[in-house]
């Protein structure tokens, strides 16, 4: 069965909002190493239109630094799928599913393949609640945000989920990647 990894940049009081960190070198490959494994996207609408067609346009005209543009050719290149009742159409090797994500999701967990990459927020609570999440990727930035949207709302989970950390890195810019599995 296909791991499913969960990945997210969050700011010190757990907030989620790509806009708040400082991009750097480091950054770039550190995620461009986490897709190594990954060879499924699964995104909500909402992330799925703030990475695409940004990072589509930056792998084509390759206009970021090197670090950028190897992250972007590698998202790009990587099959996905985006869960929307309202999306019309998506590029060439994206797939558009409108309801049940989570049932959805089990079905591809259950397919032949290398880590499925969930990078939503908006379902993470469904998805956890099924069940389906082996492993969290989380880097911290260090900001205090102090608004927002939170990682998970207040009762979103039915129970709490235990988890045992398996690194942990620091970058020179002060970010810290937390990499936690669920507990057997």
């Amino acid at each position: 069965m296909r791991k499913v990894s969960f990945g997210m940049n969050i700011s010190l009081d757990g907030y989620c909002d790509h806009t708040l960190g400082e991009p750097s070198e480091e950054l770039m490959e550190y995620f461009t190493a986490m897709m190594d494994d990954v060879d499924l996207l699964f995104y909500g609408r909402v992330m799925y239109q703030l990475m695409f067609p940004y990072w589509a346009d930056v792998a084509k005209d390759r206009s970021g630094s090197a670090a950028e543009v190897r992250f972007a050719e590698r998202l790009v290149s990587i099959d996905k799928v985006v869960v929307s009742r309202s999306l019309e159409n998506a590029d060439g090797n994206t797939t558009i599913i409108r309801n049940d994500p989570a049932a959805e999701l089990l079905k591809l967990k259950q397919q032949p393949g290398k880590t499925i990459s969930v990078d939503t927020v908006s379902m993470l609570p469904e998805l956890m609640a099924a069940g389906l999440v082996d492993e969290f990727h989380l880097v911290v930035h260090p900001v205090i945000a102090g608004g927002g949207r939170h990682l998970l709302d207040t009762g979103s989970l039915p129970e709490t989920l235990k988890l045992a950390l398996v690194e942990t890195q620091i970058f020179k810019n002060g970010c810290v990647a937390l990499y936690y599995r669920k507990r057997e």
